[in-house]
Order: structure tokens, then sequence, then C-alpha cells
């Protein structure tokens, strides 16, 4: 069976997440860190992609971001991939593949899932045992979020402002969430959505997202189709 296409529809939020080759790091001290984020950066904006939340961990990349167009994704990792991974092999005196394959990516209703996916992204250093406090890990939008830090490169979503009226307000709601435990399931139900590409969203969204792309938005039920039933006459 051949493989769908990345499900990519323009304007809409979708989580993005790239893994290291065989989970190997991808990047491994500061100056590391800090010269992948600023060719994300650059890639995002050459790109058309609006960056709303990050985190680059060891081994692995996870973003929310909307792109302009259909390409716009591609041609950001694409971009990004070219800058950096030369530069890490050269660095670190190593060859070959950096990423596992393509990146995933999937489309977010951003009216239900921004705030919850925005946490579980900004919680992984937590999960995994590198902080204690999602504001000690510098490598993820958290800090920017809760008004530890301004980083102008990122574009809030409407769904951050919707959080309050003022920057204090949009700030303190954030980290106040972040503080509660997300609902049981939905930690599985984004990352298998991402990793199949599956849209996650309302009924009312996906009748919305099916009229703008022809890529199929949820996996085909499964057995043969039903025989249409007989009818005798009398």
């Amino acid at each position: 069976m051949a493989r769908l296409p990345r499900l990519v529809v323009q304007r809409h939020l979708h989580h993005v997440i790239a893994f290291g080759h065989n989970d190997q790091p991808v990047a491994l001290d500061e100056a590391d860190y800090k010269a992948f984020l600023n060719w994300l950066r650059d890639a995002a904006q050459q790109s058309g992609v609006a960056i709303h939340a990050y985190v680059l961990m060891p081994s692995r990349l996870q973003l929310l971001a909307t792109p302009a167009d259909k390409d716009s994704l591609s041609k950001m990792m694409q971009a990004l991939g070219r800058q950096y991974v030369p530069y890490f092999n050269t660095r670190h005196r190593r060859s070959g593949a950096l990423w596992e394959g393509r990146f995933r990516a999937t489309v977010l209703d951003a009216d239900i899932y921004f705030i919850p996916c925005a946490h579980l992204i900004e919680q992984q250093p937590v999960r995994a045992g590198i902080v204690t406090d999602p504001a000690a890990y510098p490598w993820s939008s958290y800090a920017h979020h809760a008004g530890v830090r301004r980083e102008a490169w990122l574009t809030d979503h409407p769904a951050y402002w919707a959080l309050g009226n003022t920057p204090f307000d949009r700030e303190a709601s954030y980290a106040q969430r972040l503080g509660t435990s997300l609902p049981a399931g939905l930690a599985a139900e984004i990352d298998a959505a991402t990793r199949k590409a599956w849209l996650l969203g309302s009924e009312e969204f996906r009748s919305r997202l099916a009229k703008l792309t022809s890529r199929r938005l949820a996996p085909a039920r499964r057995g043969r189709p039903r025989k249409p039933t007989e009818s005798s006459e009398g």
C-alpha cells in the first residue's frame, strides 16, 4: 500500500515531531542547542512558518506551528537540515544520518488542543527527569509563555492570547494551567495522532478541514464494505 502524503493544511495549527536516528542525540551541549534554535528561527521565517511552541530535547524536536502554505513545513525542515546536520557532523566528527527518516506532523483543532499540546511539549524536560521546573530548561518555549523571558521569533497563538487581557494575565494563567495534570490519555492521543498523521479535532473541525484537502483525515474502516441487502418482492 502506498504511503499517504503528510497531512499539512495551510494556516492551521500543526504538531510536529522529529526524532534522532536510532534515538541518538541531536544536540550535545549549549553550543549545539543555540546553533540549532538559531537555524530553526531563520528557517521558519524564510519558509513562512509561525512557531508557537517548541522543545529541543537531547534526541528529538517538538513544535506547534502554523505553515503559510502546504509546502512551508517541509521547506523549513529541509533548510534546517541543510544547515544543522553538516555543522553537527563536522563538530562532533561523525557522519551519516542525524534524523530518523521523515518528520511526523498532523493538524490539530487549536480551540481544543493548543494549550494541552503546548503543555505536553514544554513538560518533556520534567517528564524526562532533566529538570524539576520547566522554567529551568532553557531550550523550550515555556519561559516565553510564562513571562520569564521574551523570544521575539515566536508567534503567540490566538489560543494563548485568549487566556487573558494583559500579558501578566496570560502568563499567570498559562503557568497555573501547566501545574495541573493533563487528562488521562490525552498525551497518548496527541502522540498517536501525530505519529500516524491523522487529524485531531471535533467533528465540526473535521468537516471543515475535509473541504480544504483531498487527503484522508482518519483511518479507513476495517473489513470489507457491507453488501447491500436485496429486497424481495412479496
